[in-house]
């Protein structure tokens, strides 16, 4: 459970997987950070694969950019069910924001613009731009994943939930 104000400043709890926890300054702090995401999808047999990807969150929906002829853009296309995880592993206490979602796929005839503004908050501006540049007109997927279940992790109040009963 989370706990925060509602619209009226009263206490109000949320339910992992309501995807007001979207809001949470947890969930805020990572989709705002250059922690690579991990995608998991269901390879053409239906075995599992996670994959370490750049994001970038437009307010709505996880955006990621790929070759179109990557692997993952088959696999999503014939099985678009996915999870995402965003962590930062590198101190106590753990973040997470945990996504669960449905991933759509288009093909572009160069970069998308969710891309090259990952790819700024990555490398920065100048390196940023560079590297886009040399990607240059070459077609690119976006994969995009909608958010239907969201769960976030801080390993202060909220645990998971073999620890938290």
């Amino acid at each position: 459970m989370w706990l925060g104000l509602d619209v009226n400043g009263g206490m109000m709890t949320i339910s992992q997987g309501d995807l007001q926890l979207l809001e949470d300054p947890v969930a805020q702090e990572l989709l705002g950070s250059k922690e690579l995401a991990r995608l998991a999808y269901s390879w053409l047999d239906g075995t599992p694969r996670v994959v370490p990807i750049w994001f970038h969150w437009t307010g709505e929906a996880l955006t990621f950019g790929s070759p179109p002829r990557a692997p993952k853009v088959r696999a999503l296309e014939h099985t678009p069910s996915v999870a995402v995880t965003i962590d930062s592993a590198t101190g106590w206490p753990y973040h997470a924001l945990l996504v669960r979602g449905v991933a759509t796929v288009e093909v572009l005839d160069g970069v998308s613009d969710e891309y090259a503004a990952a790819a700024h908050r990555y490398f920065g501006g100048e390196q940023g731009a560079a590297w886009v540049q040399q990607i240059g007109d070459q077609p690119m997927a976006r994969i995009t994943v909608k958010p239907t279940w969201v769960g976030v992790l801080d390993f202060e109040t909220l645990f998971p939930s073999a620890l938290s009963r």
